[in-house]
């Protein structure tokens, strides 16, 4: 008797079945197609009903049109003047020791 695994079990959709993840399916003969949740894998037109697999989620943040500022690349100035002390130079002499 021979081990299964995990992905021995997955079973993949196939045509007319609903969509359930936004994502950019490929098919079989390796279609790549941008499906979004609720609609139905469609059928190739060789094949008939083809099996889908998901090759990549949608990912989309961008609803005003302007990239999220925690995805621009910071300066090197930036990152200096956000950094930890790393010396007891820059510590500020507050008179409280």
């Amino acid at each position: 008797m021979t081990c299964m695994t995990e992905n021995d079990h997955k079973m993949n959709p196939i045509s007319r079945e609903h969509v359930e993840v936004d994502g950019i399916y490929a098919n079989e003969w390796g279609r790549e197609e941008v499906l979004h949740r609720g609609q139905t894998f469609p059928s190739d037109p060789q094949l008939g009903a083809s099996e889908w697999e998901l090759q990549q989620y949608l990912f989309d943040n961008h609803h005003t049109g302007e990239t999220d500022q925690r995805l621009i690349a910071k300066s090197d100035e930036t990152r200096q003047k956000q950094s930890k002390q790393t010396s007891p130079r820059k510590h500020t002499d507050r008179g409280d020791k």
